[in-house]
């Protein structure tokens, strides 16, 4: 390991993410857990523009949100929840159990508790804005 060097990359493509996803199913393998692994990206488009977006990874037994991003001037439409509602929509029924995702307090936390996402676990800090709040949903 006396030549080992460790650099930052941009993104997961090609030879290392087939290193990453060859690993992943091979860990679970030993484990007797199956992968289930999706990646996905759901666009709202509205007259050709990109109004809102919403990411994540499905693995496991779990449905992550990762990111959700909607425009200024769409937000408080109904948009965001749509794009959630796509992602619970797209993922019930094909063997995952829950949606996670995690938002700061001056993200959405109110939000994620109407679209019926509890609170498993804040993590405090002394700015109540950036109190990290672990969310989750049953599918």
């Amino acid at each position: 390991m006396a030549d080992l060097i460790i650099r930052r990359v941009c993104g997961e493509s090609g030879e290392i993410g087939d290193f990453i996803h060859r690993e992943f199913v091979r860990y679970g393998e030993q484990h007797r857990v199956a992968l289930n692994y999706d990646e996905f990206c759901f666009a709202a488009e509205c007259g050709g523009r990109i109004a809102g977006v919403i990411t994540g990874r499905a693995y496991y037994n779990e449905v992550h949100i990762g990111d959700l991003i909607v425009g200024e001037a769409y937000r408080r439409t109904g948009l965001g929840s749509r794009l959630v509602a796509a992602v619970e929509d797209a993922f019930r029924g094909k063997g995952y159990d829950v949606v996670t995702l995690t938002t700061f307090g001056f993200q959405a936390p109110e939000f994620y508790k109407k679209l019926g996402y509890t609170v498993e676990f804040v993590r405090e800090f002394p700015d109540p804005k950036l109190c990290k709040y672990f969310m989750r949903k049953n599918l």
